[in-house]
């Protein structure tokens, strides 16, 4: 297969009841993949739709108030049955999905419980990220930067036929040196899954949501995928969650969003690398990446320019 140098991404964003079972996963990944076929199927006569991104806690949300109930009633290990179905689904339609989160556990690091989103394409999965900055004190999830001696990388970039991707989880967001770091890994994709809510979502006046999604692809001259949960008070309580879900380009122009507001939705925009490459390798003014004094700034552990996590599934 060719890679294109124009292709479509959608941001997918739920509005679902919180999970209080492992038992319910099926049935919620069997919702999450019709959501898939729909955002391909239907799109297919006016845009090629090759990236899929779902938000943060759409499989299963931190409802307990311990990581031993977490791990017990609702974690799960990966892979499983249910990345095997994305990966049947991404080669069905060859696309790339980029997983709502789970809760995961890992025979390697027991007693602990991870926040973790996959990406999924035809070949298999391409990647696992878990959140390295969980939202304090709320978030009982480990860090990976916690744990001696953890040996994966923290910030994979995968090089795809769509493109070099690199994912990271909400709250990830605010801290520039965790997206500077898949910058540094060669990403052209930023994507962000998301479980972003009131009052720092996408609504005025504080709207916390848009503004670091169009700087942090400014910072990284690269395009964002940010999927938002849209779920309601009542499906996700005690907060309201105002979707906004978004594309936004490397100069930071929103291409497309979800109008704020709970709800189910699909927005699709385009994912122009021949574009961004070209204005990579002619743009002097305004090239972050390349005129990062690295020596003067603060620099992530273990991340150097080209991140351990590049590589390429083919």
């Amino acid at each position: 297969m060719s890679e294109p140098s124009r292709y479509y991404a959608a941001a997918c964003q739920t509005d679902l009841p919180c999970l209080r079972d492992r038992s319910e996963l099926p049935s919620r990944v069997d919702t999450l993949l019709a959501m898939v076929d729909r955002a391909v199927v239907a799109y297919r006569p006016v845009f090629d739709v090759k990236l899929l991104v779902f938000p943060e806690f759409a499989h299963a949300a931190p409802i307990y108030e311990t990581v031993e109930e977490l791990a017990d009633r609702l974690a799960v290990e990966i892979p499983n049955e249910l990345t095997d179905r994305y990966v049947a689904k991404a080669r069905q339609h060859g696309v790339w999905i980029q997983t709502g989160t789970f809760l995961e556990v890992d025979r390697r690091w027991p007693g602990q419980v991870f926040n973790t989103t996959c990406l999924i394409g035809p070949d298999g999965i391409l990647s696992r990220y878990r959140k390295v900055n969980p939202w304090l004190p709320w978030e009982l999830h480990a860090s990976p930067l916690d744990l001696p001696g953890y040996g994966e990388p923290l910030f994979p970039v995968v090089e795809t036929e769509i493109g070099r991707l690199g994912a990271a989880i909400c709250y990830d967001w605010l801290f520039p040196e965790a997206i500077r770091a898949l910058g540094q890994g060669g990403a052209e994709v930023l994507i962000r899954v998301s479980a972003y809510m009131d009052p720092w979502g996408a609504t005025p006046p504080m709207d916390w949501w848009t503004l670091f999604n169009r700087v942090r692809a400014i910072e990284n001259f690269a395009f964002v995928v940010a999927s938002n949960q849209g779920a309601s008070a009542t499906n996700f309580p005690p907060f309201s969650w105002p979707g906004g879900s978004m594309v936004v380009d490397f100069d930071g122009r929103i291409l497309a969003q979800a109008d704020p507001g709970p709800g189910e939705k699909i927005v699709v925009a385009p994912i122009d690398l021949g574009a961004l490459r070209a204005e990579r390798s002619r743009r002097e003014g305004h090239h972050m990446l390349n005129h990062l004094r690295e020596g003067l700034h603060f620099s992530p552990p273990s991340l150097p320019f080209k991140n351990p996590g590049l590589r390429s599934p083919r």
